[in-house]
């Protein structure tokens, strides 16, 4: 990893020689080395969706190329420590999911520390759940499987993209909080784990409010909760899990974000906000984000770095009192 004063040099002279100033330039001509919006996982899904719609937005705001570099593997691990290594000079960004805080609590093999080797630059949006199940199943509600697990203890099974993710980390919320036992069965990515709770083999399953609806008014899945603190307006008939009882679940969510190597210079980082920030607050890249599931949350440096601090708490908190591991849990 190049020394302080390296680093610090790299990044100050791009702020002459690249001409990335404090202020947006207008559309046009691009110039300059593209920055990189670097995803940990493969492309389509919705982190990586998500970046191509802003990095776009952002390219004809900074009248600069940026593109996206899917590097996938070890949720992500790979791609957190290949940024961390970066030059801090704002050609290099991380697009964070809640594994830049899980797999720095569970991983023993993870090289970094999710506050100290990184600079933020923006929350970009939180991604909630819905916790769905089979139309036949003999759940009404989500009590109802919290009942169930209560009356024969790991009986009830949930499914997932696998250790570690949003959907294993909500429904061992909801054990934690019930002081129930349910089972976790991880797949490799969301889909099939929807299709073995849709078959009714797995009891239920918290899944991302991405194409979900169609499924539910097809009559393929009911849905019993969804994880935002206020009714979401694409299932208003399904309660919140605050409304089910579940005081303070709806803090437990994913954020989507991004970041820059540590010592990345102020003015860069304050550039790819205002980029950021001005992309998030049009009304077609808000309507784009919402149809992929987001909730648009764009924030200043300072208010993403304090994102993050409680995020590395309440993901630890939970995974310690869920007694998770990196093997399961």
């Amino acid at each position: 990893m190049p020394n302080t004063l390296t680093r610090r040099s790299l990044g100050a002279a791009t702020l002459s020689g690249l001409g990335l100033g404090t202020q947006l330039k207008p559309a046009g001509a691009q110039q300059g080395r593209p920055i990189r919006l670097v995803v940990g996982f493969a492309a389509g899904g919705p982190t990586d969706v998500i970046a191509r719609v802003l990095g776009q937005e952002m390219q004809a705001l900074l009248g600069q190329p940026v593109v996206v570099e899917n590097r996938a593997g070890a949720n992500s691990l790979i791609a957190t420590e290949a940024v961390m290594r970066d030059a801090p000079d704002g050609h290099s960004l991380l697009v964070t999911t809640l594994a830049h805080s899980v797999n720095a609590i569970l991983l023993p093999n993870a090289r970094y520390r999710p506050l100290e080797d990184f600079a933020p630059v923006s929350l970009i949006a939180t991604l909630p759940l819905i916790a769905v199940t089979a139309t036949n199943a003999p759940y009404a509600e989500i009590n109802a499987v919290v009942e169930a697990a209560r009356a024969r203890p790991g009986s009830v099974t949930y499914g997932s993209a696998g250790n570690g993710g949003s959907a294993h980390l909500s429904a061992a919320l909801l054990a934690v909080m019930t002081n129930t036992e349910m089972t976790h069965v991880p797949f490799r990515g969301n889909a099939p784990a929807l299709a073995e709770v849709m078959s009714g083999r797995l009891s239920f399953m918290f899944y991302p409010m991405v194409g979900i609806a169609e499924h539910i008014q097809r009559g393929q899945l009911r849905g019993l909760a969804v994880s935002t603190a206020e009714r979401h307006p694409d299932f208003p008939n399904v309660p919140t899990m605050v409304e089910a009882g579940f005081a303070g679940y709806e803090r437990y969510i994913q954020g989507i974000g991004l970041v820059a190597p540590a010592e990345t210079p102020p003015q860069l980082v304050e550039r790819l906000n205002n980029a950021v920030r001005t992309a998030l607050g049009k009304p077609e890249i808000n309507a784009r984000l919402r149809s992929l599931g987001a909730v648009v949350a764009g924030s200043t440096p300072q208010g993403f770095r304090e994102f993050l601090v409680e995020d590395l708490e309440r993901w630890r908190t939970l995974i310690t009192a869920a007694r998770i591991t990196a093997e399961g849990g």
